[in-house]
């Protein structure tokens, strides 16, 4: 009764004060009161050099591409508490949202944020294009999807399957906007198996051109981002039949718009239309009816045809050549591991600002109520995501950089890495969404906070691109693969990271202690063991189906389950190895301190996957040891969360700014 007595006095007092004399003594009442987590949180460690940590390279970039935004309407600014807020208005409509992507776009082009993009070389140009990417994908996913459409599909087949002459009619019109490039790959019928799409390229050596055509309504290319609206080319992949014989998968460029934007003839498009998130990208279907291109528009790096009508081709190998077909999505792939990053950080930023200002509940009468996040409970629900995202940061900024450095030899461990970031970043996005979309409750609701929305824009990373569970299959048979042939070769494993299978097998301790499982060795011990044993019974498991006369397909689809686990144990294993390698790079201090319990809380956090009890590697007393130790290091790292979630966002230049937040929950009387 004494809170309903003291709720009615507050409603009570707003109503009677309702003449101007009376107004102007209007006060802040205790039920609207906000400060800021800014002005109570502390923090023990340079947030500006845990940053640079986390994002890895071209920091000042960033922040001037974000300064960049804030000054123009398109990104929507809106000044909140002496911070600029940006963020897309979803409430348009599909037609809005395209018109206002295609707008951002020529924005960011006319003041010359693309230069050198495609037209540039070196590790340095495609890390800076890395961090552009990043920055706008914080913004809004369709940008970013619309941009690696255009430049890393379109642009990066041209690069990796062209030659000079391809190069220098394409790449800097491409950089330039004057052809707006897509990627006609997917079909209605086939989606993850390529090898199996059914578009047609024959060729016609009166003419010396090839004809495309789409033989059946499962044929028709589908979800080719900018087909439906603004795409004047495309890449098209088809089986190609020469003289009878179909020589498997290849590319050609093919127009689909003239500069007016009218539809080419012999060519057929529709829109995919509204989705439940990208709707700034304007996704369609492409039919060919018979639509000829010159024979120079075959993309001829790895095969060519002669005037003649001769297939070429240095690769005799079909399944090597089919491969190397796919290098374009390994682009693809780092990119969305490394976006679904920065989507995970967004809402986790959000989720715990508003648990350190969002008050529920006293635990005593006439006490205030307390704060969310010093709520063990809720801790326990942020905090450990708050150290996979950091986890995952490490693991992106590896990613891209064996990318830029990529060699002929290292193709297959890119590969291999891309697929299983791809697929675990991505699936930890949603679940780090989720999360937070719950830990802000009604709140997480409103468009206006992004957490619900971020989750819709975001759900398609876990099966564009390659399916994430085809992807850690293709992991589990790739390191099943290393395994046999180093049985065969009788020598050490050299790659993938299976090193450590040289060693001899880790032991956990029967009883494991607070000390041992905060030591970083301890924890890589734990998740080679994890890798090791499951790897293993994977190869035994495949090795009887296959000894009984079963097919290698048939064997690896019996063992899915073992697969799976094994797809996750790999990942968990090399993320937390870029970690450790990020952490070895830090002196001595309070910094290293405090990222050592970051490291600790994803290690521990990977120790709670069933797997552990499930195999029995964890007994049932080590594993309630681990779920302790976890409680422990939410409870430690609680004092620092503001400063950890804050140094994960971009920031405009504002020098006074030390916790920048991009992006924030609002409250009323705020």
């Amino acid at each position: 009764m004494d809170r309903a007595y003291q709720r009615t006095r507050i409603l009570t007092n707003h109503l009677i004060l309702n003449s101007p004399a009376q107004t102007a003594c209007l006060t802040s009442n205790e039920c609207l009161s906000y400060s800021p987590p800014e002005l109570s949180e502390k923090y023990a460690f340079d947030v500006s050099e845990m940053r640079r940590l986390m994002d890895g390279h071209d920091v000042e970039e960033r922040d001037r591409l974000f300064g960049l935004i804030i000054q123009s309407k398109l990104f929507n600014p809106r000044v909140r508490g002496g911070k600029v807020f940006v963020s897309p208005d979803y409430n348009q409509s599909m037609e809005q949202q395209r018109e206002m992507t295609w707008k951002r776009i020529e924005y960011l082009l006319e003041r010359g944020v693309f230069r050198g993009w495609m037209t540039g070389k070196g590790e340095e140009v495609e890390m800076k294009r890395f961090a552009c990417f990043e920055v706008l994908g914080l913004f809004d996913h369709s940008i970013s999807i619309k941009l690696g459409v255009h430049f890393f599909l379109w642009g990066g087949a041209i690069q990796f399957f062209g030659t000079k002459h391809h190069h220098d009619k394409w790449l800097r019109d491409t950089e330039n906007y004057l052809i707006k490039g897509c990627f006609a790959m997917t079909e209605l019928g086939h989606g993850s198996n390529v090898r199996g799409i059914e578009t047609v390229t024959t060729y016609d050596s009166k003419t010396g051109e090839f004809i495309i055509n789409t033989p059946c309504e499962s044929a028709q290319k589908y979800w080719i981002g900018g087909a439906a609206k603004h795409a004047t080319h495309t890449i098209v992949f088809s089986q190609l039949n020469i003289n009878g014989t179909n020589e498997g998968v290849h590319a050609l460029i093919a127009q689909i718009r003239d500069a007016d934007g009218n539809v080419c003839p012999n060519i057929r498009i529709a829109d995919c239309g509204h989705k439940i998130g990208l709707n700034g990208v304007d996704n369609g279907r492409i039919w060919f009816d018979n639509v000829r291109v010159p024979r120079e528009n075959l993309l001829n790096s790895v095969a060519d045809v002669s005037p003649d009508g001769k297939y070429l081709s240095s690769i005799k190998d079909p399944d090597q050549r089919f491969a190397a077909f796919l290098s374009p999505l390994t682009a693809g792939r780092v990119n969305i591991a490394v976006n679904a990053v920065y989507q995970s950080k967004v809402g986790l930023a959000i989720a715990i600002r508003y648990a350190l200002t969002r008050r529920a509940f006293s635990l005593k009468a006439n006490e205030p109520e307390v704060l969310l996040l010093d709520y063990p409970s809720h801790q326990r629900r942020l905090l450990p995501l708050l150290a996979k995202i950091y986890a995952m940061s490490f693991a992106a900024n590896y990613l891209k950089m064996l990318y830029v450095k990529r060699t002929p030899q290292s193709n297959k461990t890119i590969h291999v890495v891309s697929s299983s970031f791809k697929a675990t970043i991505t699936w930890s996005n949603m679940q780090i969404l989720q999360e937070c979309r719950e830990a802000c409750g009604g709140q997480g609701l409103k468009t206006e906070n992004r957490v619900g929305h971020l989750k819709a824009e975001h759900d398609v990373q876990s099966t564009f691109e390659g399916d994430n569970n085809i992807l850690m299959q293709q992991v589990s048979k790739a390191l099943f693969a290393e395994y046999v042939a180093a049985q065969k070769r009788n020598k050490v494993f050299e790659g993938l990271g299976l090193e450590h299978m040289n060693k001899p097998c880790p032991v956990i301790p029967s009883q494991l202690t607070s000390t041992t499982l905060r030591c970083s060795q301890f924890q890589m011990d734990a998740l080679c063991l994890r890798e090791r044993e499951l790897l293993n019974r994977f190869v035994a498991d495949v090795s009887q189906c296959l000894a009984r006369g079963e097919s290698k397909e048939h064997s690896f689809n019996t063992n899915y389950q073992l697969a799976e686990d094994l797809g996750k144990a790999f990942s968990d294993q090399a993320i937390f190895q870029t970690f450790v390698e990020a952490e070895a790079t830090l002196a001595a201090g309070s910094l290293k301190d405090v990222l050592g319990m970051v490291r600790s809380l994803y290690a521990l956090t990977c120790l709670e996957d069933v797997t552990y009890l499930r195999y029995g590697y964890l007994s049932v007393d080590n594993a309630a040891a681990v779920r302790g130790e976890l409680t422990k290091l939410c409870s430690e790292l609680r004092p620092h969360a503001l400063a950890l979630g804050g140094v994960i966002l971009p920031t405009a230049p504002n020098p006074k700014d030390e916790l920048p937040i991009t992006f924030s929950i609002y409250f009323p009387g705020k």
